[in-house]
């Protein structure tokens, strides 16, 4: 199957690397756009973005509007924007695809496949709260990037593997990246 990554301005891009690997993990392939701002944060978390490249089957700028993710007529199995920054939610909520990550999440919505948006943002403000409430009224799936502590995470890599498998769930990927509620070791 083909997923859309793109990974936007917010704080976070250690979920979108840890997502990347597992996706081809599993023989997924998947097409990674980029936003500007991304690229600073990335650089700003101690993250390389060749190693980005390096775990997509291919990788498109914000700038590529003709990236094949902008067009319906590529079949896709879902979009995740991992994390996704306020500026990306509130374009999306507001149908405004001035680039390559919102026209995919655009065409992402209108084809209804599924589109998860990984805010990583705290607090919220009422603004926020109403754009996130736009896109899920219109069928996107809002996962915070809110670890859970039942896990007993050890590391920050731990913590990371439950967002991530929570995505991997959504998208009906296979993993073993958490002890589940109610398992035991």
């Amino acid at each position: 199957m083909l997923f859309v990554v793109a990974v936007t301005g917010a704080s976070g891009s250690i979920y979108a690397r840890r997502l990347l690997e597992e996706l081809k993990r599993s023989g997924h392939e998947t097409f990674l756009l980029v936003s500007d701002e991304a690229k600073n944060v990335i650089k700003q978390e101690n993250e390389d973005l060749h190693k980005f490249e390096e775990l997509a089957t291919r990788t498109f700028s914000e700038h590529d509007l003709d990236s094949p993710a902008s067009s319906g007529s590529v079949k896709t199995a879902g979009m995740i924007v991992v994390p996704c920054s306020m500026k990306t939610v509130s374009s999306i909520a507001h149908g405004l695809a001035g680039n390559a990550i919102t026209r995919a999440a655009d065409v992402t919505l209108k084809e209804h496949r599924q589109l998860i948006l990984v805010p990583r943002e705290t607090p919220l403000s009422t603004i926020q709260l109403r754009n996130l409430l736009l896109v899920a009224e219109a069928g996107a799936i809002v996962l915070p990037a809110m670890p859970a502590f039942y896990t007993k995470p050890k590391s920050i890599d731990d913590m990371v593997n439950f967002i991530v498998g929570r995505v991997l769930d959504l998208l009906n990927v296979p993993h073993n990246l958490f002890q589940r509620w109610g398992e035991t070791v």
